[in-house]
């Protein structure tokens, strides 16, 4: 419910649960849900009724346009796509931000309580909260997103709903702005409480337990436990792949976690230096990567500092005081045994969408192709399955696509009328104040 501490830390799991090779090869040919359950049962732990449970997660993936909901392709010898996009929001953040609707209103209708549900956006993660929150009695939800720094897609997909209780912030700033400005409203614990805040960015650690599953499911599908399988994840605030990271500790074979970025390549350099940090924030294609500041870093760091909280609260306070910090003696070791990272530029991410296109026919958008290429270098160094995460319907950004293939990808027939659908949205400055004061007026909970 809270999203993120009271402290201003992240919620991880007191241990890392255990999946026998038998509980997960039993995960073989089920349905997606089922295995939702199965994978997440042990991180739950009876808090939630089984049947309860099991009622959200069919409703939560009734509306993916796809049987399997996350349907793995092959696209050569030893590289395939996981397609995470087939939600209502055609992104993602749908696999988790549908669920985590579910469980907040089950629990705010439990306690007989309403909320106030505040989120930050590069871009898809907003669209996908308001889809999954809008018209829910249980909830007033703000989401604030970079002004002209997201896709015209994304933006419609948030700004063309008209229930009352979604409400829109276009921040003058970028997405570090639009987050720093939500981790101080959280900070705020006078705040806090009075306005009942909730979190729904990829910091909620129940958005990072629902992605777990799909790692299940892709490395189950290709062999496991009996063979490894590796991951290629297109970054930016280090939540998704962090699943996959969990999926690991959680007994998954997983044999390598690729960290791929854009030009914004903090990670990269982290990766290569020990050294993290900040610097500007680049404008690219792939809006959603372009972030300096990778919230749930800071929770694979805790496992790396063998779980000493004083320890990662002192990087943090280096990061927002000083602009950065090095990596403890040891760390950047340890992260490698896991990790690998890799940049790809605006022209390399185009050319791959390219020589996808060419030689697959599918159609990657640019967040994708991220991923495809550091998959590509992967696969030639591994004999083990290459998964490249896809993370967005090229329709979400069809100028990218249009300028690497020359072909406009078409929107689905339940958003081929976006463009035309009227907006509603705030220009607000970048100021903490004036946000508070937005929130404070237009939440039911302050009246």
């Amino acid at each position: 419910m809270a999203g993120l501490a009271r402290d201003g830390g992240l919620y991880v799991p007191e241990t890392w649960p255990q999946l026998s090779k038998a509980e997960i090869g039993s995960l073989a040919g089920r349905r997606y849900q089922d295995q939702v359950m199965a994978v997440t049962r042990p991180l739950i732990a009876g808090a939630i009724p089984e049947h309860d449970l099991a009622d959200m997660v069919e409703r939560a993936y009734a509306g993916f346009q796809h049987a399997a909901v996350v349907p793995l392709k092959q696209l050569s010898a030893n590289t395939w796509l996981l397609e995470l996009f087939h939600g209502p929001t055609l992104a993602f953040k749908d696999v988790a931000m549908q669920l985590l609707a579910r469980l907040i209103d089950y629990e705010l209708n439990r306690r007989g309580e309403r909320a106030t549900i505040i989120g930050a956006t590069s871009g898809d993660t907003g669209a996908a909260a308001v889809e999954a929150f809008k018209g829910l009695p249980s909830v007033d939800i703000f989401i604030l997103h970079p002004k002209g720094r997201v896709s015209e897609v994304q933006r419609r997909q948030m700004t063309t709903i008209d229930d009352a209780n979604v409400h829109n912030i276009a921040l003058e700033g970028t997405f570090d702005d639009c987050q720093s400005i939500v981790k101080s409203l959280f900070g705020d614990h006078e705040f806090r409480d009075r306005m009942k805040l909730g979190g729904v960015n990829s910091i909620n650690w129940a958005r990072v337990m629902a992605q777990i599953v799909y790692y299940f499911s892709a490395a189950v599908a290709l062999g496991a436990p009996h063979r490894k399988v590796s991951f290629s994840v297109p970054t930016g605030n280090f939540g998704d792949i962090f699943a996959g990271y969990a999926a690991k500790r959680m007994g998954l074979p997983i044999d390598r976690l690729m960290i791929a970025t854009n030009v914004n390549d903090i990670l990269v350099r982290m990766m290569t230096t020990g050294r993290y940090q900040l610097g500007e924030v680049t404008a690219t294609m792939s809006p959603s990567m372009d972030i300096q500041i990778s919230s749930n870093f800071e929770r694979v760091l805790f496992d790396a500092l063998g779980r000493e909280a004083d320890a990662v609260n002192q990087l943090m306070q280096d990061l927002s005081g000083k602009g950065g910090f090095t990596l403890p003696q040891g760390v950047r070791e340890q992260l490698g045994a896991d990790f690998d990272a890799a940049r790809t530029d605006e022209a390399a991410m185009l050319a791959e969408i390219k020589a996808t296109f060419d030689d697959t026919g599918e159609v990657a958008d640019p967040h994708t192709a991220v991923g495809l290429a550091a998959a590509r270098r992967m696969a030639a160094a591994s004999e083990v399955p290459v998964v490249a995460l896809s993370t967005a319907h090229p329709a979400k950004f069809p100028a990218a696509v249009n300028s690497a293939i020359g072909i406009e990808p078409q929107l689905p027939p339940h958003l081929s009328d976006l463009y035309q659908r009227a907006e509603r949205v705030d220009v607000l400055p970048n100021e903490l104040d004036q946000v508070r004061s937005y929130i404070e007026t237009k939440a039911v909970v302050s009246k």
